[in-house]
């Protein structure tokens, strides 16, 4: 009898829209290796469609569906890359596990199941690889009462979890949430609140640059005190968890109705102060666990915002930030290798979620299976 492959592709591609990260991981030693990463931008036409469909429009459900063909073809892309990289055939592929593209995100709202909407085609990102595809992840949490997000503490448990001391896990993607890794084995995490999102869509309006490289331009402005006061009032910051959020909240209307009373403020400044607003975000959620921790791991694209990591670490200042590669696992590969995880717990038949973080009613086999 064969042994099952233990080689799965995870892709990821978030709410910063920065595009789409793959990872090669080996699951066949003690502990999970990436062993191939390949990155790919969104064709901006492409972008700017799942970027509008973050909000109601005219006849989205036809557009939602094409935007889902495209974004799976751009998926199955990376795929070859990855597979040319490795020079691996698709058949040595136990699965992908494909994060999709979260354009609604409100559990527990309206009936009071609520809803996860990732775009995507998981079938025909089977149909082209000739590879399994596990999709749809967060759905089933939400079914079982749960926020269904965030999904990675689980994964940063097994990958950076240590025995002698509580880990706190950072990702800054377009929404920033936490992870609290506690020397005895017990998992929390939550949303913190905006990451990438605001600061990407002022840089883009006024630069035309689709983000911030370096954090050099928001380095260049003064913070505003009193609109970093107005945007630190919203309630989510201080909402007790479970929680999670999304572009549901943290859109351009929600930062135009705090910036109305700012007008003459200059385009710089501003972005200064989104830039502190998101590392105070984060550093609020650090805040109660700064005593028992002494890193603050960061991964996803803003671990490669240098300004905002010193905001960051000025904000926390009893802790070390740092990028998840001095912890062994390059920040931009963290939450596409978490989608590879969550693909191979499915095929397993094993839980994804953790009900402490979710809040939902237990532990759940995540994910829809598509066959290669």
């Amino acid at each position: 009898m064969n042994t099952p492959t233990e080689l799965y592709i995870g892709l990821m591609s978030g709410t910063s829209l920065d595009g789409i990260d793959g990872v090669l991981a080996d699951f066949s030693g003690p502990r999970m290796v990436v062993t191939h990463h390949a990155s790919a931008p969104f064709e901006p036409g492409l972008r700017a469609e799942l970027l509008a469909l973050n909000t109601p429009g005219d006849n989205e459900l036809h557009r939602a569906a094409l935007a889902g063909n495209a974004l799976s073809l751009a998926y199955a892309e990376v795929v070859e890359t990855l597979l040319q990289q490795s020079r691996q055939s698709s058949s040595a592929i136990r699965a992908i596990g494909a994060h999709g593209q979260t354009v609604r995100h409100r559990p527990q709202e309206f009936d009071g199941t609520g809803y996860t909407l990732q775009l995507g085609n998981p079938a025909l990102l089977a149909e082209r690889t000739g590879i399994a595809v596990v999709a749809d992840f967060r759905s089933r949490d939400v079914a079982g009462g749960g926020q269904g997000a965030p999904l990675v503490p689980a994964f940063h448990q097994g990958v950076f979890g240590r025995a002698d001391e509580t880990v706190l896990v950072l990702n800054i993607g377009g929404i920033s949430n936490l992870s609290v890794l506690h020397a005895d084995g017990r998992v929390a995490g939550f949303d913190c609140g905006p990451g990438n999102a605001l600061m990407d869509f002022w840089c883009h309006q006024h630069t035309g640059q689709a983000y911030d490289a370096g954090g050099t331009w928001a380095a260049s402005g003064q913070v505003v005190p009193a609109l970093l006061d107005a945007l630190l009032d919203e309630p989510f910051l201080h909402k007790a968890p479970p929680k999670s959020t999304g572009r549901d909240l943290f859109n351009p209307q929600w930062l135009a109705q705090r910036l109305a009373p700012f007008a003459s403020a200059r385009p710089q400044d501003v972005q200064a102060t989104l830039t502190e607003y998101t590392a105070r975000a984060c550093a609020i959620s650090a805040s109660s666990y700064q005593n028992n921790s002494k890193c603050l791991a960061v991964c996803g694209g803003g671990a490669h915002n240098r300004h905002l990591m010193e905001r960051l670490q000025a904000a926390c200042p009893t802790l070390q930030v740092v990028a998840t590669d001095a912890l062994g696992l390059p920040a931009l590969q963290v939450e596409a290798a978490a989608f590879a995880w969550l693909a191979r717990q499915a095929l397993d038949g094993k839980p994804g979620n953790l009900a402490s973080v979710t809040g939902a009613a237990g532990p759940r086999v995540l994910g829809a299976i598509y066959p290669r």
